[in-house]
């Protein structure tokens, strides 16, 4: 689906610092933040409805045992599921994060309609209770975002103009320096991610079907006016912990599924110039995408038609995560397991040895064991208190 978001205050200091590099971990990579959308949904024929807002939440959770998450706080947060899952981050120093709002609600007589907004809340994590300690103004429906691992410099994807809005961080104050056009508004300029050396970015153009790819020096971000060509609507990206390759969830129908394979595109970012080296099939209408810490092995989520109409030919009960093994250059799919209802967002525990799956229709986190490259349904659906747009831990 069109789906992700995130927005508001925060409660509970249950994060600390430092980064995940060559395998390590860090204290705030042992914290989750997941956004909560209660304005969007479908009725029992499967019709998407918005319902009235001013319930959305986001929760904080804990996984520093990571077999058994614990939430440490919910809180109010206007938050969209419009968009890929990846429009919140935690920066390096787990002293606080950043939250896109793709989606405004606007009363319209008796009922709300949803438009694009321009804010990217900053929330300090370390206050008791953490709270949101400003308001950043970037483009039109901010969506996907990445912070540098120097923790100096934020992206963000303004999927309704064709722009990167470009943060400064020093501390804790922020500032927009640039705005960087990579595309048009039609191009949905959707996610955005960084090279681990932080000299690098792309972004997907989803609806040309392309990924731009941009140069960072010295605070400085330019459009390289290059783009690759990716599957059909690349939605979502990730970049694996060495830098030489990128992924990108190409999810096939415009945010929703259709029945037909999907692919993820393959990018060789130690060729000069980057290029697309392969094209691998994955499961219908793949949005979230996250590769373990350990840099083995990558995952798509796949709603595959979870979320349509059980009179479609294509509905299945259960949407599910597709496991890609990752060996050199060479990505290769080695099974899948099914989750729960429109699933979107996803992400790794610090170690790599547990996945969690947001599933948005049934408000639940599925939690599976990793084993090398296998993955299994430990069988545990962890209730949310609502229902997850969007998910994000560790170094983006």
């Amino acid at each position: 689906m069109r789906m992700s978001g995130f927005l508001e205050d925060v409660t509970a200091a249950m994060v600390a610092g430092a980064l995940i590099s060559a395998g390590l971990t860090s204290a705030f990579a042992q914290t989750l933040i997941v956004g909560n959308d209660e304005k969007q949904g479908v009725d029992q024929n499967a019709k998407p409805i918005v319902n009235e807002p001013g319930h959305d939440t986001l929760s904080v959770i804990d996984i520093s045992k990571p077999e058994a998450p614990r939430i440490v706080a919910t809180v109010p947060l206007i938050n969209s599921v419009v968009g890929p899952p990846v429009n919140l981050a935690i920066h390096p120093s787990g002293e606080f994060a950043f939250v896109a709002n793709s989606l405004e609600p606007i009363t319209q007589g008796w009922a709300h309609r949803l438009d694009p907004d321009n804010k990217v809340f900053m929330i300090d994590l370390k206050a008791a209770p953490p709270k949101v300690i400003g308001t950043i103004t970037v483009g039109k429906q901010p969506s996907g975002m990445a912070i540098s691992p120097k923790g100096d410099l934020a992206l963000v994807a303004n999927r309704a103009d064709g722009t990167i809005s470009v943060l400064s961080i020093r501390g804790k104050d922020v500032l927009v320096t640039d705005t960087v056009t990579v595309g048009t508004p039609t191009d949905s300029v959707s996610a955005v991610a960084i090279t681990p050396d932080g000299k690098r970015a792309l972004a997907t153009k989803a609806a040309a079907n392309k990924v731009a790819l941009l140069s960072i020096n010295d605070g400085k971000v330019t459009y390289d006016k290059r783009d690759l060509p990716a599957g059909i609507f690349p939605y979502n990206i990730a970049v694996t912990p060495d830098g030489k390759l990128a992924l990108t969830a190409d999810n096939g129908n415009g945010g929703s599924s259709d029945g037909n394979a999907d692919t993820v595109s393959v990018i060789d970012l130690e060729a000069d110039p980057p290029r697309v080296i392969d094209h691998v099939t994955v499961g219908d209408s793949p949005e979230g995408i996250a590769i373990s810490p350990k840099g083995d092995l990558a995952v798509t989520v796949e709603a595959r038609g979870s979320n349509v109409p059980k009179t479609a030919f294509f509905y299945h009960p259960a949407g599910a995560v597709t496991a890609l093994k990752i060996d050199g250059k060479k990505l290769t799919t080695v099974g899948a397991v099914d989750v729960g209802v429109l699933p979107e967002a996803v992400a790794f525990s610090p170690d790599g040895s547990y996945l969690y799956v947001g599933n948005f229709l049934d408000g639940d986190m599925s939690v599976l064991k990793v084993d090398g490259t296998n993955l299994t349904d430990t069988r545990q659906r962890f209730k949310l208190p609502g229902h997850p747009a969007s998910m994000r831990g560790g170094p983006q």
